[in-house]
């Protein structure tokens, strides 16, 4: 048997991190001319449809893969290498089961959901266009959680990249031949058009399950072949002290972890799919506005919304790696370990989610009129509250992490329960004033991460021996991020004045050198005022050298 060697958590976050980065390079060429193509009506559409599927998503594969990754990280913290192997044959069965029956509510009843959760009748044939996905994702989701329980981060990197190229080609390629295969202003154009857009996601998921089937087979051979087939050879099969536990108590065990945190994070799924419903009922029958008008309003929200998801999509690859890390050192009773990996992954998170927050709340105006022309002017307004809102949804990702890693996932849970609450009440009220319209979607998602990134804290204090502390995780992120935003703001105005004749490529090198010059700022000061230390360097592929050449202490 191979068994690929597990990179420390730096590592396998570095590695998810260089993934994400070129996930959202592609992602820009994918969502951004979308939104252009379909236009705001179009677009929404595409994220109504989106919604629907993300709750299926989350509910199949939020809690699941972390619990699986959790399992296999004991296992392999203790030497149980049978273990390791029946857990995976074991979620990956489980895993399918759930997938199938998903994918057949969305085949079977997309226009209902769309017509009646959704009141977005026009999303039908996105939401079943995504049926395929999620059975897709379900399985490859087994696969990923058996790897990262490894500390091995490689694959699912890899599997994520060719996932999204491939859903990038293929849904632009098909939204556009299928929108030129109708006459203009046809009424199923821009429906089937969204349609087209978002079944590239299952030609993605199914490349991507595809990779993955290949890589375990090549580099975690099957410790199951050898005693299915009556043969024991030692030199083949590692032993360990314990044989494996029987199916339904691995069943038990992934369950009894992963529905608390599929149940906490289909609230937040739930939302997004709230939020069209909601939006678009309150847009219509409280502040009056007309069907169109609505779509148009809650699509330049969800423009808004594909950059608002950027920070926390830097954030996901380190919770990902601290959870087996974490889950690992407890197995073991090195708690202080933990410990320390839990207060330097904040630290990390925030250093990264504070200015990418304030950078998208200082430079909304240009941002949204450069790669969003010609869309509502609402749009910079929304994705300003957004960007505020942004560094408190990647605290709570860090939190949740924390709390699941360490056995207190129910917890969780009754922190997003709260927050989604808090969601819906101020979307409810805010949203039905025509003064306010969909600016009070963002105030509510703003409102409900704030409580539950103080409620997970509380928790934390509250169940752990050693707690994060607050002033070392966040002190220095704020104080160079508050240098990095007056900067932006300063260049930004500079340049603009002197471009300003050019309009849009103006804009466009205006908010090019007001981003630059805020980079090296932030990172000027953060390196003086020691948000990120030599020491953290050390933990990531080259830190060393680079932590040398910026006389990092």
């Amino acid at each position: 048997m191979s068994k690929t060697k597990g990179q420390n958590y730096m590592h396998g976050a570095a590695i998810l991190t260089i993934g994400v980065i070129i996930m959202k390079i592609l992602g820009f060429f994918y969502k951004i001319p979308l939104g252009n193509i379909l236009g705001d009506e179009g677009y929404s559409m595409f994220m109504g449809a989106y919604s629907i599927y993300y709750i299926f998503f989350t509910l199949a594969t939020a809690g699941l893969p972390v619990a699986l990754s959790r399992l296999v990280a004991e296992a392999d913290a203790n030497g149980r290498i049978r273990q390791e192997e029946k857990t995976f044959r074991v979620a990956l069965v489980t895993f399918s089961v759930i997938g199938t029956v998903f994918a057949l509510i969305m085949f079977c009843f997309p226009n209902w959901l769309a017509a009646v959760y959704l009141e977005n009748p026009d999303a039908g044939p996105s939401v079943r266009a995504m049926a395929p996905a999620i059975l897709l994702v379900c399985i490859v989701s087994a696969y990923r959680g058996y790897c990262q329980g490894n500390g091995n981060m490689l694959p699912t990197t890899v599997d994520e990249v060719l996932e999204v190229l491939f859903k990038v080609v293929s849904g632009l390629v098909i939204a556009v031949l299928v929108l030129r295969s109708y006459p203009p202003h046809h009424p199923m154009a821009l429906p089937m058009g969204s349609a087209g857009a978002i079944f590239g996601v299952s030609i993605g998921s199914a490349v991507s399950l595809a990779y993955m089937i290949v890589y375990k087979r090549r580099h975690y051979a099957s410790l199951a072949a050898p005693y299915t087939a009556g043969v024991h050879d030692p030199n083949d099969v590692p032993e360990d002290d314990d044989v494996a536990d029987p199916a339904m108590k691995i069943v038990k065990d992934i369950l009894s972890i992963g529905i608390p945190i599929a149940t906490g994070a289909c609230i937040m799924a739930l939302l997004n799919s709230v939020d069209s419903k909601l939006c678009m009922n309150r847009l219509q029958s409280a502040a009056h506005f007309s069907y169109r008008e609505a779509k148009v309003l809650y699509g330049v929200y969800g423009k808004a919304q594909t950059l608002f998801n950027l920070p926390a999509a830097f954030i996901t690859p380190l919770t990902i790696s601290i959870v087996p890390a974490i889950s690992g050192a407890i197995a073991k009773g090195a708690r202080r370990d933990a410990a320390k990996v839990s207060e330097d992954s904040m630290r990390i998170s925030s250093f990264l989610a504070i200015p990418m927050g304030v950078g998208l709340a200082v430079l909304a105006d240009p941002i949204m009129k450069v790669l969003y022309p010609g869309s509502h002017l609402a749009g910079a307004g929304l994705l300003r509250i957004m960007g505020a809102a942004s560094f408190f949804v990647c605290l709570v990702l860090m939190e949740n992490a924390i709390l699941q890693a360490s056995g207190k996932e129910k917890l969780t849970m009754v922190t997003l329960i709260v927050g989604g609450l808090i969601k819906i009440a101020v979307n409810w009220f805010l949203v039905a004033r025509r003064d306010v319209n969909i600016y009070g979607a963002p105030v509510g998602t703003l409102c409900s991460y704030v409580a539950m990134a103080a409620m997970d804290y509380v928790f934390m204090w509250r169940t752990l021996d050693d707690r994060p502390r607050l002033l070392k995780v966040f002190a220095a992120p704020v104080a160079a991020s508050a240098l990095m935003a007056l900067t932006a703001w300063g260049v930004f105005g500079l340049a603009q004045r002197a471009l300003m004749p050019m309009h849009r490529i103006g804009a466009l090198i205006a908010m090019c050198a007001a981003i630059l010059a805020a980079v090296v700022v932030y990172m000027i000061a953060a390196i003086t005022l020691r948000a990120v230390t030599k020491e953290d360097m050390k933990l990531i592929p080259g830190g060393e050298k680079i932590a040398r050449i910026l006389h990092m202490r």
